[in-house]
């Protein structure tokens, strides 16, 4: 049955309408918590007196996308240090090193230095696997150096890479395929792995389905592109940003469109906010 929702805001009552159960949670026979959604979306007027705007916050900036096609170590660098506050100890010990003998190349030897303050920068949803957890493939052929939550797929670089080699090519491979190369040599291929993670991950999020190309074109006019070549063979996925914002917009048949947006504070989301997109979920 529907449910009639209202909420005091100071001396006023506001009705925004009903809600039926989604999701609910019991512990002893009691009711623990409950999610409900709403028959239909609160307009932005009335959303902004329940949930008044947050002024903007101390949002990450985008110096970091004027080297993504320069000095991609400075690009790498400089968003993941101003999307992650550093914690911990920097004199933290290490993890000991890994029984792999392959060559650790300059881009890695770079995120697992992130990683001793910050190691959520290895990953979420996918992994860049510790330096002491790399692993030779099952077929004694490549070096996985990160792979998916469940496992599914991997990524490795060749056990014959020469040390000098310092922009090797990323290899991606479901355990039973041929590997497929990622289209970005590793640095360009570790910036998009961090931006993927920053969007999947983040505090705040917006998620989208069945975008069209043309709305995927207005979304793409209001953020800044990240000028890489599309990340993951399986479903090629591009990048647009905005101060505190990443947003990944992925397709398998270049017709129908995915995104996901993460942000670091709820305002950062306000450029997709007038967008003619059916959110089903939007955290600004």
């Amino acid at each position: 049955m529907p449910v009639h929702i209202a909420v005091r805001v100071g001396e006023e009552v506001l009705y925004l309408g009903t809600a039926h159960v989604v999701q609910l949670a019991t512990a002893d026979g009691v009711l623990t918590a409950c999610t409900l959604r709403f028959a239909a979306p609160l307009s932005t007027d009335l959303l902004d007196r329940v949930r008044p705007p947050l002024a903007p916050a101390d949002l990450p900036g985008l110096e970091w996308l004027g080297h993504v096609n320069g000095d991609r170590a400075a690009a790498l660098d400089q968003f993941v240090t101003g999307w992650h506050p550093a914690a911990g100890d920097a004199s933290a010990p290490k993890t000991p090193a890994t029984d792999v003998a392959a060559p650790l190349p300059h881009g890695l030897r770079q995120l697992y230095r992130l990683a001793e303050r910050r190691p959520e920068v290895l990953g979420a949803q996918n992994r860049i696997l510790p330096e002491s957890s790399r692993r030779t493939d099952h077929l004694g052929e490549m070096v996985v150096f990160g792979d998916e939550a469940q496992g599914g797929f991997f990524w490795s670089l060749l056990w014959t890479l020469e040390e000098a080699e310092a922009d090797p090519t990323v290899w991606f491979r479901e355990f039973d395929e041929p590997p497929i190369a990622e289209q970005e040599p590793l640095s360009g291929f570790l910036i998009q792995f961090s931006l993927d993670e920053a969007s999947i991950g983040a505090a705040y999020s917006a998620l989208a389905r069945r975008l069209t190309a043309e709305q995927v074109d207005q979304l793409a006019r209001a953020l800044h592109p990240v000028p890489l070549r599309p990340f993951w063979p399986w479903v090629p996925t591009r990048f647009y940003v905005a101060p505190g914002l990443v947003v990944h917009v992925s397709t398998e048949n270049g017709e129908e469109f995915d995104a996901c947006a993460g942000a670091t504070h709820r305002s950062a989301l306000a450029p997709l906010a007038d967008l003619p997109v059916d959110w089903f979920r939007f955290d600004g």
